[in-house]
C-alpha cells in the first residue's frame, strides 16, 4: 500500500492526512526515526517535569514512549480528527495523563507562555512544502504560534531532514527573534531500516531553538552545529555558514547511503575535517574492483598513503588507484591521503580515528562483524617535514616540503596550495641528509612532535639537493630531446645557447649547466619568489653562463624577436605553468601556443635547433588544435607521452629533411649518454636515455 504522497504538496492537505489515517488504521508511522534512535537528543533537551506540547502528533509512538519513561505532561495536538480518535482510544487506560486535542497548530487555544518544549517531529517539513507566498504566511502563523505558547527558556525542538528551504526559513524566523539557533544530528542513513518501511536517505536532523528574552537594540545572533560524533557543539558565524555545514553532512549522508546500495559509481572523492579546525584531514577515494570474486575476506579494505606520496600515480590518479586495488585483491579499496598541517601519531592512532568512518563506505553484502583491514606501503604512514611556507604575489600560498619515498630517499617538493596534489617542482636529497633526517625521526618519535614541525635539516638546504637526478619524467624526456642535435658525442665541447621559459626550483636549467660546460643559459621567470625559493631550497645558483631573468616570457620573446641582435638559441624550453585552473590546458598558458607569438619563438631559434615544449591538456580538442599550430609553424614535430602522466613532451625542429627513424633516434640518445657518463661527471644510473625516446612519435 502506497502511503508515501505523490506530490509533496499533499503534505500540507488535510484531506491527504484524514485519508492517511485512515488508510494507516492504528499502525504507528515513525518517518523520521524511532524512540530508540531520538531518544539521547530528546533528552539532553527536555527535562521529565517540563510541560511539553507535541504539536502534528500523528499516530507515532513517540509521545507514548516518553511518558513511559517519565515525561508525563504531555500534551498533543493534530488536525486530523481521526488520527486524535485513534490516540485518545490507544491510551486512555494506560496514559491518563497525556491529552490528545484537535487543534490547528496555526490557532492554538493555549495561554502565552505556557509550554517549557514544543516537540515537533516533521510537522515543520510536512507542512513547508515549498516557497509560495501562501505556504510562507502558513508557516510563519505557526512557528509565531509556537514562539507565543513557549515560556522564556524555553525550546523549540524540530526533528527534521533539513532541507535548504525549511533550514532558511526556521533559522531566519528564530534567528530574527533573537532565539538562540542549534542544528544537532541525530541519525546517518546506515542506522536506517530500510526493509519495513519507506526512509530516508538523508541524515534527520533536530533544530534546537531556545527562546531569550528580546534585548532591545542587541544584534546578537548565535548558530551552532552539533554532529553525532562530536559532544559539544561548533559556534558557527553565520546563518549561511550553517546552511552550508548542513548540506555537507547530507552530501556526505546520501554518497554513504549510495556506496552501500551499488558498486562503479565511478570516482568518488570526499574530505573528512578536523572537528575543531574544520580544516580538511584526510582525503578519501573510494575504488571499486568488479573482477574481484567475492569471498569473505576480499569485501573491504583501507589503503593509507604515506604522507608526501599522494602526488604519485599509483595514488594520485584514477587509473593508477584502480590498478592499486586490482593487486590488493578487494571489491573495494578506500585510499586515505593524510593532509600536510596536521599531527598524526601513528598508524595506529589513524585507524582508531577512522575505523568508524570508513565503515560507512562499506559496501553491500559484507558480513556483519567482519574485520576490515588497514594496508600502507610497508606499514608506515610516511615523513612529511615543511621546510618553509610562504605567499607569492603570483602564485599564492606555497610550501616546501621534505618527504620521505621509496629506499628511503628522501625529496625536497615546491607545492602551489590553489593545486595541492600537483608538484611544482622536486629534487632529492643527498643520501647523507636522507639518513641524518631518519635518525632525527626516531628521536622525535619520543617526543611525539607534529609530522609537519620543521626539522633540523643543514643551515643551507641547496647544500644538499643531489644535482645529478632528475625526479620529474617530463625533464628527463626534454634532456633526452636534445639528441636530436646533430653530433650528440661533442655536445659538451659544443657552446650551445639555450633559453629556458619557467624557472620553478630550477632543476632543469641546472642539469644543462652542469652537464652541458660549455652551454650558456638564460632562464625566464615571471615569479621573483621562484627564483628566491630555487636558490635557498634546491640548489639552484647563477654564473657568467645560466642568467635568470625576472619578466614574462611573452614580453621576453616578443623582445628578443623584434630587437636589432637577434639571438638565435640551439634549444628552447618551455615549462611554464598557467595560473588559470579553468582552463583545459594547464602548461603552458594558451598564448604561449598562439600563432603569431609561435612566428617570433621560431625567429629566434637557430636553422637546427630545437623547441622543446611541455604540454598538459585535456581537452582533446583544444590540444588538437595547439598540434595543429606547431605544426604549421614547425614542419617536424615529435611527441613523446609521459607514461601515467597528462604531460606530452614536444620537440618541434624548423627543417624536415633532418628527421630521423627511430633506431637513427635511438641510436643517437646512446651517443649522447655515452659521452654524458664520461668519469667526473655526476649521472644517475636509473636515467636511460634511449627509454625517454622509444615511444616518441611524428606527427
Amino acid at each position: 500500500m502506497n502511503l508515501l504522497p505523490k506530490s509533496s504538496k499533499e503534505f500540507g492537505s488535510v484531506d491527504y492526512w484524514e485519508k492517511f489515517f485512515q488508510q494507516r488504521g492504528k499502525k504507528s508511522f515513525e518517518w523520521y526515526g524511532t524512540y530508540l534512535e531520538l531518544c539521547e537528543v530528546l533528552h539532553k533537551y527536555i527535562k521529565p517535569r517540563e510541560k511539553v506540547l507535541v504539536i502534528g502528533c500523528g499516530n507515532s509512538e513517540l509521545s507514548e514512549q516518553l511518558y513511559d519513561v517519565g515525561y508525563q505532561d504531555i500534551v498533543n495536538i493534530d488536525i486530523s480528527e481521526v488520527v486524535i480518535k485513534q490516540m485518545k482510544e490507544r491510551n486512555a487506560s494506560r496514559r491518563p495523563h497525556m491529552s490528545f486535542l484537535k487543534m490547528d497548530m496555526t490557532q492554538m487555544d493555549f495561554p502565552d507562555a505556557t509550554f517549557q518544549v514544543v516537540l515537533d517531529k516533521g510537522t515543520l517539513d510536512a507542512v513547508l512544502t515549498d516557497e509560495e507566498e501562501k505556504t510562507l504566511q502558513q508557516v510563519d502563523r505557526m512557528l509565531a504560534e509556537v514562539g507565543r505558547v513557549l515560556q522564556v527558556g524555553g525550546r523549540y525542538l524540530c526533528i527534521s531532514l533539513a532541507q535548504a528551504h525549511i533550514l532558511k526559513k526556521a533559522v531566519g524566523h528564530f534567528s530574527r527573534e533573537g532565539w538562540m539557533v542549534r542544528v544537532h544530528q541525530v541519525a546517518n542513513s546506515q542506522d536506517q531500516v530500510f526493509d519495513a518501511e519507506p526512509r530516508f536517505s538523508l541524515p534527520v536532523f533536530a533544530f534546537v531553538m531556545t527562546k531569550f528574552r528580546p534585548v532591545p537594540g542587541s544584534a546578537l545572533h548565535i548558530f551552532e552545529l552539533c554532529t553525532q560524533e562530536q559532544g559539544k557543539p561548533v559556534r558557527l558565524e553565520s546563518a549561511d555558514r550553517l546552511a552550508e555545514a548542513v548540506r555537507e553532512r547530507q552530501h556526505y549522508a546520501w554518497l554513504c547511503s549510495q556506496l552501500r546500495r551499488k558498486a562503479g559509481l565511478g570516482s568518488v572523492s570526499l574530505d573528512l575535517c578536523s572537528g575543531d579546525t574544520g580544516e580538511p584531514r584526510y582525503t578519501l577515494h573510494v575504488v571499486d574492483n568488479p573482477t574481484v570474486k567475492p569471498s569473505r575476506d576480499s569485501h573491504f579494505a583501507i589503503f593509507i598513503i604515506p604522507q608526501g606520496r599522494e602526488t604519485e600515480w599509483l595514488f594520485g590518479m584514477d587509473e593508477g588507484r584502480k590498478q592499486l586495488a586490482a593487486s590488493a585483491g578487494f571489491r573495494r579499496l578506500v585510499t586515505v591521503a593524510l593532509h600536510r598541517g596536521q599531527q598524526y601519531d601513528g598508524m595506529e592512532s589513524i585507524q582508531a580515528e577512522l575505523s568508524t568512518r570508513v565503515m560507512e563506505l562499506a559496501p553491500a553484502g559484507m558480513p556483519p562483524q567482519q574485520q576490515v583491514p588497514f594496508l600502507s606501503v610497508g606499514g608506515d604512514i610516511g615523513v612529511r617535514t615543511v621546510q618553509h611556507q610562504d605567499h607569492s604575489a603570483l602564485s599564492g600560498d606555497f610550501v616546501i616540503e621534505d618527504v620521505q619515498g621509496e629506499d628511503r630517499w628522501y625529496f625536497r617538493r615546491l607545492i602551489f596550495l590553489s593545486n595541492r596534489n600537483v608538484v611544482q617542482s622536486e629534487a632529492r636529497l643527498l643520501k647523507d641528509v636522507s639518513h641524518r633526517a631518519q635518525k632525527k625521526r626516531k628521536k622525535d618519535r619520543k617526543k611525539q612532535r607534529p609530522a609537519d614541525t620543521p626539522e633540523d635539516f643543514p643551515p643551507a638546504p641547496g647544500q644538499s639537493i643531489d644535482k645529478s637526478y632528475l625526479c620529474c619524467e617530463h625533464h628527463k624526456a626534454m634532456i633526452a630531446g636534445l639528441a636530436l642535435l646533430r653530433n650528440p658525442e661533442q655536445l659538451l665541447e659544443t657552446p650551445l645557447t639555450l633559453l629556458v621559459v619557467g624557472l620553478g626550483g630550477g632543476s632543469l636549467p641546472l642539469f644543462v649547466h652542469d652537464h652541458f660546460p660549455k652551454s650558456r643559459v638564460d632562464a625566464v621567470e615571471i615569479d621573483p619568489s621562484m627564483l628566491e625559493v630555487a636558490t635557498r631550497w634546491f640548489g639552484f645558483s647563477q654564473s657568467d653562463r645560466m642568467k635568470v631573468h625576472i619578466a614574462d616570457g611573452l614580453d621576453y620573446i616578443t623582445s628578443l624577436a623584434g630587437g636589432e641582435a637577434r639571438p638565435h638559441y640551439d634549444v628552447i624550453m618551455f615549462d611554464v605553468d598557467s595560473k588559470d585552473p579553468t582552463l583545459g590546458m594547464s602548461c603552458p598558458p594558451p598564448a604561449f601556443v598562439d600563432q603569431l607569438f609561435l612566428q617570433k619563438v621560431k625567429s629566434i631559434l637557430s636553422r637546427e635547433g630545437i623547441f622543446i615544449l611541455n604540454l598538459v591538456c585535456r581537452d582533446l580538442e583544444l590540444k588538437d588544435s595547439v598540434l595543429a599550430g606547431l605544426k604549421a609553424a614547425f614542419p617536424l614535430l615529435y611527441v613523446r607521452r609521459i607514461e601515467g602522466e597528462v604531460n606530452e613532451i614536444l620537440f618541434c625542429q624548423l627543417q624536415p629533411e633532418q628527421k630521423l627513424a627511430t633506431p637513427e633516434l635511438l641510436e643517437m640518445a646512446q651517443a649522447l649518454e655515452r659521452t654524458l657518463r664520461k668519469p667526473g661527471l655526476g649521472w644517475d644510473d636509473t636515467y636511460v636515455l634511449s627509454d625517454m625516446l622509444k615511444t616518441v612519435t611524428i606527427v
